[in-house]
C-alpha cells in the first residue's frame, strides 16, 4: 500500500498487528481501486445549466431571514433529518437511494469558467467570460469515451439534445466528443438523424455503395502519411456510423416508442423526461456515459414563480429514472448525477430593470444530488453555514468530485494522458475521491 492509504486506514499502530491483518487491509484497500473486476458503473449526468440555487433545492435555511431564505419551505424526507424542497415530494420520497453533496465549492462564479470546471476537474488556464464556450482539458464523457467502448456499435458518449459549452474532447480528438441526438423524443416522429438508412435507399443499393467503397479504400496511400492522415480517421468515423445504421442492437436502443405507454407518463411526457428514458434505455444497452443537457437554471429574476412551475415535474422525471433504474437492477452500475456550474447568491435581489427578484451567481456554494453507481443513499456530505453563504464542512472541491466519478467509471483519475505534442496532463490534479461515496 502507500504511504497515504496507509495513514488514512489508521494503521499508525499496526507494529503489534499480525501480517495477515495487514494482507487483508492491503486486499481491501485494493478492491476500491479502479481497474480490479469490480463491475465499472455507467453514468447519467444531469447538467443543469445556468446554475442552479442550492437555497431552494437541497439546502434550504428556514431560520434565515425572509430575504435569505426565500418563499420556499423544506419538507422531510423518508430519511430521518435530510429535508429537500417543498416542490419535490417525489424525490423525498426515496431519499435513501441518492445522497446530497452541500459543500463542493470553488472560485469560478461565472458560466464558461464554472462550466468547466466542472465539466472536466481541471480550472481554466486563463480568465473565462460568462459566454465562452471553452476546453482547455477533456471532459469527463469524452474520457469515458475514451477509456471504454459501448458495444453494439454505439457511440460511448451521447449528449441530450446538445453539447455543453466544455463537454468536449479537446485535445483527445473529434472521435470522443459526444453524439449529440437534438430531436425531441416526445414526438411521435422522433427518430435519430444519421442512424437509419433513408427512405429512398434500398439495402441492396446501400450495400453495392458500400462495395464500391471497399475498393477505393483499396488505393495505395503513401506510407509517410498514415500516422496523421486525415482521411484514415474519417474512415473510423464512417465505420462508426456504418455501424449505427446496420446494427440491430444500436437500432433498438433509440427505439423508445416500445416504452410501455405508462412508464412514458411516469417520466414525464416533456422533452427532459423523454430524454431521461432515453438515457436509461441507452445506459442499459451499455453506452458508459450520457449527459442530459437541461438548459434555463440561470435564475436572475422571477425565481420563485419559474421553480414552481420547474420543479414538480423535474422531481417526477429525476426520482422516475432513480426509482426505474434500482427496479431494473441498474442502479447499482449506473450514476444519477444532478448539477450545475455552481449555486446562487444567499441574499435575494432586484437587478436593474427587472421586477421580479432572484439570485445571482455564486460559487462558494452549492448542491449535488449523487445516485447509484454503488454509492449508499441517505446520506447529506458536507454543509453549508446557516445562511447557505459558504461550505463551512467537509468542504470539497470539482477535482474531489470529478475523481469519485472516474473511480467509479473504472478510470484511474491520477492517470497522465499526453497532448499530440506530447505534453503531459494529468487528467485530475487532486485524484482524492469523496470517501462517503465509495
Amino acid at each position: 500500500m502507500q504511504r497515504r492509504t496507509y495513514l488514512q486506514l489508521g494503521l499508525a499502530g499496526l507494529a503489534g498487528g499480525s501480517f495477515t491483518d495487514l494482507l487483508a487491509l492491503r486486499q481491501a484497500s485494493a478492491a476500491n481501486q479502479p481497474g480490479t473486476d469490480k463491475p465499472k458503473s455507467n453514468c447519467i449526468l444531469i447538467w443543469m445549466d445556468g446554475g442552479p440555487t442550492h437555497l431552494e433545492t437541497f439546502d434550504l435555511k428556514p431560520e434565515a431571514p425572509i430575504e435569505i431564505r426565500g418563499e420556499f419551505r423544506p419538507i422531510d424526507t423518508n430519511v430521518p433529518g435530510m429535508q429537500i424542497c417543498e416542490y419535490m415530494p417525489k424525490l423525498a420520497k426515496i431519499a435513501d437511494k441518492y445522497s446530497i453533496i452541500r459543500s463542493v465549492c470553488h472560485n469560478q462564479a461565472n458560466h464558461g469558467a464554472g462550466n468547466h470546471y466542472m465539466m472536466t476537474g481541471a480550472p481554466p488556464r486563463i480568465p473565462v467570460g460568462c459566454g465562452a464556450f471553452v476546453s482547455f482539458h477533456p471532459s469527463l464523457g469524452s474520457v469515458a469515451a475514451y477509456e471504454r467502448q459501448a458495444p453494439h456499435g454505439l457511440p460511448g458518449y451521447f449528449s441530450m439534445p446538445s453539447m455543453s459549452r466544455s463537454g468536449g474532447p479537446n485535445f483527445l480528438g473529434a472521435k470522443y466528443a459526444p453524439f449529440v441526438v437534438a430531436n425531441d423524443p416526445n414526438q411521435e416522429s422522433f427518430r435519430v438523424r444519421d442512424v437509419e438508412l433513408p427512405r429512398e435507399l434500398t439495402q441492396d443499393r446501400f450495400q453495392s455503395r458500400r462495395d464500391l467503397r471497399k475498393l477505393v479504400d483499396r488505393l495505395p496511400r503513401y506510407q509517410e502519411a498514415q500516422v496523421s492522415d486525415p482521411v484514415a480517421a474519417y474512415d473510423e468515423n464512417v465505420q462508426q456510423g456504418l455501424d449505427l445504421v446496420l446494427t440491430p442492437a444500436a437500432q433498438k436502443a433509440f427505439d423508445i416508442h416500445s416504452e410501455p405507454a405508462e412508464l412514458r407518463e411516469a417520466y414525464g411526457r416533456n422533452s427532459f423526461g423523454q430524454r431521461a428514458l432515453m438515457a436509461r434505455r441507452l445506459v442499459e444497452a451499455g453506452v458508459p456515459f450520457v449527459t442530459l443537457y437541461d438548459g434555463g437554471w440561470d435564475h436572475h429574476s422571477d425565481l420563485f414563480g419559474a421553480l414552481r412551475t420547474r420543479l414538480p415535474s423535474w422531481d417526477q422525471t429525476v426520482a422516475t429514472l432513480i426509482s426505474d433504474l434500482d427496479q431494473r437492477g441498474l442502479l447499482e452500475t449506473t450514476m444519477v448525477i444532478a448539477l450545475g456550474e455552481f449555486g446562487r447568491t444567499p441574499k435575494i435581489s432586484t437587478l436593474p430593470g427587472q421586477s421580479k427578484p432572484g439570485r445571482d451567481h455564486w460559487a462558494s456554494a452549492m448542491s449535488i444530488l449523487f445516485a447509484g453507481g454503488g454509492s449508499r443513499g441517505g446520506q447529506v456530505i458536507g454543509a453549508t453555514d446557516r445562511y447557505g453563504h459558504a461550505a463551512v464542512q467537509r468542504i470539497l472541491s470539482p477535482e474531489n468530485y470529478v475523481s469519485t466519478v472516474y473511480h467509479k467509471l473504472g478510470i484511474d483519475p491520477s492517470k497522465i494522458y499526453y497532448t499530440p505534442a506530447g505534453r503531459p496532463t494529468h487528467l485530475v490534479s487532486d485524484h482524492t475521491t469523496i470517501s462517503e461515496l465509495m
